[in-house]
């Protein structure tokens, strides 16, 4: 037989072992196959009835633990006539040996047949006891406990004031920050510090539009170590600096949080904004709610001075929807 006879073709948690006969092999066991922490195998034995085993590699010296198991089995066979036959689902199903789950087929048949295994889970008992957890889960445990260790050390950086070179100097206060993550988080930024400018000799970045508490709230952002209490104070003024400084992510977040919460008291200041930085969505929705929820109503005093200094073609997309909108009347 060729080698390919014993090879099971996996993707991330699917295997499949193709067999063209069982012709003079009563027993035949696959290659081993690699799904999650472990080698499995699939094993097939012919008697009075089929019986068709999965098991994992689990020998005395083995470093794993036993898995525990959900799992979807099936048997397709094309022997004629196409049929495909399915275990009930297997839940959490601790696998040990070759015994563990065994199922038997009062079937026979000949020709070419796939046995498709889908696994659902693997879980094991954590080291330090408890619940059984997912070892795909734990993946993404273990990369939310790194992310979070490394965000907070940088927020630390930024608090304590550990081993800043630069300085920036608000409107009314100055504070230390570090060339490497504010050049990384802006190309802005990048490019002062990657030229000969002034901001790269004397160390120093003077922002004269952005007081200390907007300044530290943008930071504490850049940093990784927002406070929600501290964006919401100041998402206006940071929708601007995030646009001068190119923070796109930044931007999109404050777009999202002010549609959240229009009405007539911040409807014409955010149409405003949204023209300025190029928000269509924001745009959208201050509009509609002007004109389709009728709100253009109960303020024309303030939309008459809006109007007076408002840009030509923000006024004449305003008039049209007016109009767009009256035609369905």
């Amino acid at each position: 037989m060729s080698e390919s006879t014993y090879r099971v073709e996996t993707t991330a948690r699917l295997a499949q072992w193709k067999i063209d006969n069982l012709a003079g092999s009563p027993y035949r066991k696959s290659d081993p196959f690699r799904i999650g922490r472990w080698n499995w195998f699939i094993s097939i034995e012919r008697s009075r009835a089929l019986h068709i085993r999965l098991f994992p590699d689990i020998g005395k010296l083995s470093r794993e633990p036993a898995p525990i198991a959900s799992f979807v089995i099936r048997l397709l066979c094309s022997n004629g006539n196409r049929r495909t036959l399915v275990y009930p689902e297997i839940s959490d199903k601790l696998l040990q040996s070759s015994e563990d789950f065994v199922w038997p087929l009062d079937i026979s048949f000949a020709g070419k047949f796939i046995i498709d295994v889908e696994f659902l889970d693997l879980k094991i008992i954590p080291p330090e006891g408890g619940d059984p957890c997912s070892i795909w889960s734990f993946k993404e445990t273990a990369q939310n406990r790194s992310t979070t260790a490394a965000l907070s050390s940088l927020g630390r950086m930024l608090s304590e004031q550990i081993h800043t070179d630069v300085t920036i100097d608000a409107s009314n206060g100055s504070i230390g920050a570090h060339r490497a993550i504010l050049a990384s988080r802006s190309p802005v930024f990048h490019s002062m510090f990657a030229y000969n400018l002034k901001e790269k000799e004397l160390s120093t970045i003077k922002i004269s539009d952005m007081t200390i508490d907007v300044c530290e709230a943008f930071l504490g952002y850049l940093y990784g170590a927002a406070q929600i209490e501290d964006f919401m104070a100041h998402r206006s003024a940071l929708l601007r600096v995030a646009d001068k400084y190119d923070v796109s992510d930044l931007k999109e977040l404050c777009e999202e949080s002010l549609l959240e919460d229009i009405d007539t008291k911040n409807v014409l200041d955010r149409l405003q904004d949204a023209y300025m930085y190029q928000l269509p969505r924001l745009k959208r929705s201050c509009i509609a709610y002007l004109v389709n929820f009728g709100k253009i109503l109960d303020i024309r005093d303030d939309l008459n001075v809006f109007l007076q200094s408002a840009d030509r073609e923000l006024i004449g997309e305003i008039f049209q929807e007016v109009l767009d909108t009256w035609k369905g009347f």
